[in-house]
């Protein structure tokens, strides 16, 4: 009889992986446990994933820590890691909802790029972002800057300024820094960040 509850639960996790292939895919999960890092490894990897997930691709994705049915006390140190990361990053922005979709895993809501901006004015940090260094734009092929031009007018367009040209090189700084803040460095980070800069457009389009 047991042999038989065993074999029920594995067709059961089978079944459960594969839906969960089939609403999240490769592109929308974060596996954890299957690299068996350390927690502080786990969430420098949770954190830089979620915020180039935020700004590239937005929606519910999937973060799998395991239970720690092999850990200290069967108490996963890097689960309950996550768990305090994934409440900081709904402070800052990046996260709006989380729920536990297993005893191992997360489902959670990517905030919209918005948010991102929301939570630096709370902080006062709108005004450092905006004094950085201005080359960093000058360094972006003409594609990307014209496209971070389009979105600042549209932030201040949101904001209700009229007058535009005081404002708008701050305006790009400021989206700049906020969008590249959650792309990885590497070969696609332009491709990356133009896509990101789409992504916050649309936004606007849906509001």
């Amino acid at each position: 009889m047991a042999k038989d509850v065993s074999i029920g639960k594995g067709r059961f996790t089978a079944l459960h992986q594969a839906l969960d292939e089939a609403r999240f895919g490769a592109a929308r999960t974060l596996n954890l446990r299957a690299s068996l890092p350390t927690v502080a490894q786990a969430l420098g990897r949770a954190e830089a994933w979620l915020r180039e997930r935020q700004v590239t691709q937005a929606g519910e994705v999937l973060v799998i820590t395991g239970r720690g049915n092999q850990s200290e006390a069967g108490v996963s140190a890097v689960r309950q890691a996550i768990v305090r990361l994934l409440a900081s990053l709904r402070r800052r922005g990046v996260v709006a909802e989380v729920s536990e979709h297993t005893a191992g895993s997360f489902v959670v809501r990517l905030a919209p790029i918005s948010s991102l901006r929301e939570a630096a004015r709370r902080k006062g940090e709108r005004q450092r972002r905006a004094t950085l260094d201005p080359q960093a734009l000058t360094a972006l092929q003409p594609t990307t800057r014209q496209l971070l031009r389009r979105l600042a007018l549209r932030a201040l367009d949101e904001l209700g300024v009229r007058d535009t040209a005081p404002f708008v090189d701050g305006e790009m700084m400021s989206q700049f820094s906020l969008l590249a803040a959650g792309i990885p460095e590497g070969p696609e980070r332009e491709d990356r960040l133009r896509t990101a800069i789409r992504h916050a457009l649309l936004e606007y389009d849906d509001r």
